[in-house]
């Protein structure tokens, strides 16, 4: 059975006085890894997971981190493609972690989550994301017992929340074409030909006939 590395991607806020909004994001994407058979391990320095896949795969990442994580506070989902993680930084502070990880060395499989992904200076605009604050609980020891358990999230594709954040696929829809056209108003001149258009050329050319026999009439009498 081949050993891989998964890819694992990432974004976080801080804070310097409220350590619920001080934690980062991310995702160890091992797709059909049964829970039964993965193993996730959470140190304040360390993540760690194992799991082997029904394609013959197994998956192993080892992630050292840049700084220390509370592990008691951190939260899991794992679902069919992914172990989703929130993990509390330990230390309040405002300013961002200048990485994830505590060797500057890049490694390949390591990604930004730009879904979720905001810049230090603009997460208070960002808004709440109760779907961090209502993650499934970790169990003891960073063990996987509150996975997809009881007051979890279940199996949400969570990227898609983040697509609705943004100006992308998951935004608002195109009103231009719902205005018939670039933003304008719906063409109206259409209507002059339309059965409203037909309607009053025949009341016009009913009128017609009436206004040639009272013509006559008058006609006759002078002569």
């Amino acid at each position: 059975m081949a050993t891989v590395h998964p890819e694992v991607t990432w974004a976080q806020r801080s804070s310097a006085d409220d350590a619920e909004r001080n934690y980062l994001y991310v995702s160890i994407k091992a797709a059909q890894v049964p829970k039964e058979k993965a193993e996730l391990k959470l140190t304040p320095t360390n993540v760690s997971f194992t799991g082997a896949s029904g394609k013959g795969v197994t998956y192993s990442v080892s992630l050292d981190l840049y700084a220390e994580i509370d592990p008691e506070n951190s939260k899991v989902n794992h679902t069919e493609r992914e172990v989703e993680l929130v993990l509390r930084k330990k230390e309040l502070k405002e300013e961002f972690w200048p990485r994830l990880l505590k060797d500057s060395k890049k490694v390949h499989f390591l990604k930004t989550d730009f879904d979720k992904w905001v810049d230090e200076d603009e997460q208070d605009e960002a808004g709440e994301d109760d779907y961090a604050n209502n993650f499934g609980g970790m169990g003891e020891q960073g063990g996987m017992g509150g996975m997809g358990g009881e007051g979890g999230l279940g199996n949400i594709d969570f990227s898609k929340l983040g697509g609705m954040m943004g100006g992308g696929e998951g935004g608002m829809p195109d009103l231009t074409s719902m205005m018939g056209g670039a933003g304008g108003m719906p063409d109206l001149s259409a209507l002059s030909g339309g059965a409203g258009g037909a309607a009053a050329e025949e009341e016009e050319d009913e009128d017609l006939p009436e206004l040639e026999d009272e013509k006559s009439s008058k006609i006759q009498e002078v002569s």
